[in-house]
């Protein structure tokens, strides 16, 4: 499995951006999708995921409400619109997929992903 993201870039605060990641490969039908962050400095994060129906989604505290996250199964892409950007949210976006039978996204935050893409740089200015 393949994964490439893409859409980063330099924002000013308040901002948007809407990350995209594209996955090739065989996995699962009922995979999950999701965005974690890895800030300078930091540890890896989560930020969001998807499971494959799109009825459930989880976000970090930090983010919800000003990121949605999105899939298309059809292109097996996932997608993050990313507003009111924040200097926080300065860091190299990975997206992934949880493999597997998977009804709730949640899933992604406790266990992680089991594929990763190489990442796209989101920098925010203030």
């Amino acid at each position: 499995v393949q994964l490439q993201a893409c859409g980063g870039g330099l924002v000013q605060t308040g901002g948007s951006l809407r990350l995209s990641c594209a996955a090739s490969g065989r996995t699962f039908s009922k995979n999950i999708m999701g965005w974690f962050r890895r800030a300078p400095g930091k540890e890896r994060e989560f930020v969001a995921a998807i499971s494959w129906s799109g009825t459930s989604t989880y976000y970090a505290d930090s983010v919800k409400g000003r990121f949605t996250i999105s899939r298309d199964n059809a292109k097996n892409t996932v997608h993050l619109q990313m507003n009111s950007l924040e200097p926080e949210d300065t860091a190299v976006y990975y997206c992934g997929i949880r493999d597997g039978d998977y009804v709730v996204a949640l899933s992604a935050y406790y266990y992680g992903m089991d594929y990763w893409g190489e990442g796209t740089q989101v920098t925010v200015s203030s």
